[in-house]
């Protein structure tokens, strides 16, 4: 009896995951910048114009939050994420560099940060635990993900209900390293996401960009992909 409920288990498991396999998104219709580097600029010279302080001012971190870090890097966000929420906060970082990931995780022990945790995450699938996150980071990255309609509704469940996913961009072509906000704001809402904040960041000649998960997440089949260059009004600054 024990052999034959394991083989059932591992057959509704394999029924599961070739589910999962069989599920189709709209393609990006839209150049995806390539990764180049694992950090944006220098540490340095990003504190010298107050980037992180400005981010996580705007984006309302606060001690006690958990946060999730995309597409970390060398770890500029992820440390001083870690010592904004403190002690009874989290930071998860992830990157999809195996390397990168390693070597984020020995800065992270070395400098003894408990409250952080450093995974492997897929360029289609953040692969993070559902109803977790008060935010989600996504910093200078989000031109460089390949599939962002699956992506983000992959993500979108690891958010709690008054979870936000922050990104940070530059208002420049994707090819070109940046996304246009009315882009963004059209690929993020096909997914069932509302914009709810925008504000420029002239220091990082770039925008700040926040969004909510609003009603059902829509099934793959019902998603329609945004057309690269379409017309769209310009963002309103909050």
């Amino acid at each position: 009896m024990r052999r034959a409920g394991f083989l059932l288990l591992l057959l509704s498991l394999a029924a599961c995951r070739q589910g999962e396999a069989q599920l189709s998104f709209p393609e990006a219709d839209r150049p995806v910048a390539p990764i180049v580097s694992s950090r944006f600029s220098t540490e340095e010279a990003r504190d010298r114009v107050n980037e992180a302080d400005t981010v996580m001012g705007k984006a309302g971190i606060k001690p006690g939050m958990t946060i999730a870090d995309i597409g970390a890097g060398e770890g500029y966000y992820t440390i001083r994420l870690a010592s904004r929420v403190g002690a009874k906060g989290r930071v998860l970082a992830e990157d999809i560099i195996p390397e990168v990931r390693d070597a984020l995780a020995e800065r992270v022990n070395r400098e003894r940060l408990d409250n952080v945790s450093v995974r492997l995450g897929e360029p289609e699938d953040p692969k993070l635990p559902e109803k977790s996150f008060d935010r989600i980071f996504m910093v200078h990255m989000y031109h460089e993900i390949t599939q962002p309609y699956e992506f983000l509704w992959r993500m979108r469940p690891s958010l709690l209900r008054t979870g936000r996913v922050i990104v940070v961009d530059a208002e420049r072509p994707t090819k070109d390293h940046g996304t246009p906000i009315a882009l963004l704001r059209c690929e993020f809402a096909a997914v069932g996401y509302a914009q709810v904040d925008y504000q420029s960041l002239p220091a990082v000649d770039g925008y700040i960009a926040q969004f909510e998960a609003r009603g059902p997440r829509p099934e793959p089949s019902e998603i329609r992909g945004c057309r690269y260059g379409a017309k769209a009004a310009p963002p309103r600054e909050s």
